[in-house]
């Protein structure tokens, strides 16, 4: 059986290889031949030993991952890999994939774990219905795991990002009052923490320094790190700046505002403790329990009765 499994693996990748290699190494062919023969100075010609250097990766798998990009690049609807876009922003651009590579890998996946799962139940004798349980159970994990990690990832950051944002505004706050300019001590904070929030406000900087003004840079990190604490924050930052009121004043009361939250969030999940601990102790505790207090007393009961 695991022969079988072995061979069906080695096959599938075989074909896999065979598929994305082939076509690239055609094009790779007609391009050397171009070059010898149509170049107007034969120095200009790639070498022999030149091509022969490149690795496997640069000559075959990097040509073909381009082509299969900007083919499905050209298929892919502008509205929807804005808002893909935007999801992977929230989850942190995980892998450092854009929306045409995250929906290649999911296509992947709908067309892998099928197969996958559908050699191992042929490869296990399986009968037809579970068969096609085990295939539809992967197609179903293959739509719904890429986007169960982007939310979970999304979440994570956020959470950590809420963590950071008190003791954040406390060292912006400080370096404001030692003198600093806002971008100044924004800078500095970045450089002394780090974490999401820090790795946001690095970008936000970059992005003025790019040209975009504080204003738009501060909105697009609600687009990022869509908290309502985060909103507010930027929403005070740009009224101040817009009106003239004091910056040290307003990430005070903001700092004040986010630990009062704080606070009454954990007094929430204090409460609700509680309430979700009763499930356990309902399936798991109680029963044990019952079965040690009682156990004896049952035990005897029957005897008597016989």
């Amino acid at each position: 059986m695991l022969l079988l499994s072995l061979s069906f693996f080695l096959t599938i990748s075989l074909l896999f290889y065979a598929i994305m290699a082939v076509p690239a190494a055609k094009k790779a062919h007609i391009q050397k031949r171009i070059q010898t023969y149509f170049t107007a100075e034969p120095s200009a010609a790639i070498p022999e030993e030149e091509g022969d250097n490149r690795s496997f990766m640069e000559r075959m798998v990097k040509p073909a991952w381009k082509k299969v990009k900007k083919n499905y690049q050209k298929k892919l609807n502008k509205e929807k890999a804005d808002k893909l876009e935007i999801r992977l922003l929230q989850a942190g651009q995980p892998f450092g994939y854009s929306p045409v590579e995250f929906k290649i890998l999911q296509v992947g996946l709908m067309v892998g774990l099928p197969l996958i799962f559908a050699g191992l139940a042929f490869l296990s004798h399986s009968s037809l219905m579970i068969g096609m349980l085990m295939v539809l159970g992967a197609l179903g994990a293959a739509i719904m795991f890429p986007k169960s990690f982007l939310k979970m990832r999304a979440q994570k950051r956020m959470n950590a990002a809420l963590k950071e944002l008190p003791d954040t505004l406390d060292l912006l706050t400080i370096s404001l009052e030692a003198g600093l300019g806002f971008d100044a001590a924004l800078s500095k904070v970045t450089s002394k923490k780090n974490g999401v929030l820090s790795d946001e406000f690095k970008v936000c900087l970059e992005e003025i320094r790019l040209g975009k003004t504080r204003k738009e840079a501060l909105s697009a990190i609600n687009l990022r790190l869509p908290l309502e604490e985060i909103k507010a924050l930027t929403y005070s930052i740009i009224q101040a700046e817009k009106l003239g009121i004091g910056m040290v004043t307003v990430l005070k009361v903001q700092t004040e505002d986010i630990r009062e939250q704080r606070k009454q969030r954990a007094e929430e999940k204090a409460m609700k403790a509680p309430i979700k601990m009763l499930f356990p102790l309902v399936m798991f505790i109680f029963p044990t329990l019952f079965i040690v207090l009682l156990g004896p007393a049952v035990l005897q009961f029957l005897d008597a009765m016989k």
